[in-house]
């Protein structure tokens, strides 16, 4: 497979799964807003923060409220990371490998889009916005259950699983994220949040994620902090974990060629996350371990693209 070919299913794969995780972002956002108690202090800035887009954002925007931040992460075209624009580039890598992926697939991938389009303006109340963020995510879950019913298993196919991998595992860690923020003291103004609220955010976290069932099966418990932080980073057969997404990352990456290097940073980031002592993170350091975290799945990203893509920058492509 060419290079450039390569790196075009696996820039699909990813906006494809950012789309997806982004919309899980703001649905578990949007829920804990109305669930939290009165005189919280948690606001929309937050959210820009913990996705990275903080520059991006006021760049371009004076006032950090709702309706700047749903704009900007659901349809702004100044965000490289909002919604559409995921959904507009998958469309785009989509559109130039129609050769590699099924017909249907490109057909989904294409209505998906439009409809997005078609749609986010009507997504100011946070009912109509919350039907549509999971209308987006079951159209994603839709396509990529057709790529692996229907693509041959080949190599394309594995690039488009790498990415998938890669994504989900540092989208998981900014809902982890979300749920860590929201119970800070110095953010909700209180030196403890009653456990009543904490149970509910951890459970929204959980939802989000589509990981309350197996949490439940898994984790013999109710629901709290320490559990849930241990079983989205840890468990070994949650598919949406951290640890999961690695281990499925790692597959992939040995049926390719000249993989020393990035297997190595692989490692290096999956025992990271597999070893944290989560308790002690939870008293103190969680917010700065996850930072580590992304910035080692980040270098993951740095040496699959240094070993297996063409060195200039496509148009296609952005940072991890």
């Amino acid at each position: 497979m060419l290079s450039r070919v390569a790196e075009r299913v696996y820039w699909l794969g990813r906006y494809l799964e950012r789309a997806e995780n982004t919309a899980r972002l703001l649905t578990v956002y949007s829920t804990l807003l109305l669930d939290l108690p009165r005189g919280a202090r948690i606001g929309w800035h937050t959210l820009v923060e913990i996705t990275g887009s903080h520059p991006e954002f006021h760049e371009h925007h004076q006032i950090t409220d709702e309706r700047s931040v749903i704009h900007f992460l659901l349809a702004d075209s100044q965000n490289s990371s909002s919604i559409l624009n995921s959904l507009s580039m998958a469309r785009e890598n989509a559109r130039t490998t129609r050769e590699i992926i099924p017909s249907e697939a490109w057909e989904q991938i294409n209505n998906l889009y439009l409809f997005a389009r078609d749609n986010v303006s009507k997504s100011v109340g946070r009912g109509p916005r919350l039907q549509l963020l999971q209308q987006i995510i079951s159209y994603c879950q839709l396509i990529t259950g057709l790529l692996s019913g229907a693509m041959s298993h080949n190599s394309g196919y594995n690039f488009i699983r790498i990415a998938r991998s890669l994504e989900r595992a540092d989208m998981t860690t900014r809902i982890v994220d979300v749920g860590s923020v929201t119970l800070l003291p110095s953010l909700t103004g209180a030196e403890h949040v009653p456990e009543p609220y904490e149970n509910m955010v951890w459970m929204s976290v959980l939802r989000s994620l589509s990981a309350y069932q197996m949490y439940r099966q898994h984790v013999l418990d109710r629901v709290n902090g320490e559990d849930v932080v241990t079983f989205l980073l840890q468990d070994a057969q949650f598919p949406r974990s951290v640890v999961h997404s690695l281990t499925k990352l790692e597959n992939c990456l040995q049926s390719l060629p000249n993989n020393a290097e990035t297997l190595q940073q692989l490692e290096v980031t999956r025992t990271l996350a597999s070893e944290a002592d989560i308790p002690q993170l939870l008293q103190k350091g969680l917010l700065e371990y996850i930072d580590q975290l992304q910035v080692e799945i980040a270098g993951v990203h740095a040496r699959i693209a240094s070993t297996w893509f063409l060195p200039v920058v496509s148009g296609q492509q952005q940072s991890a």
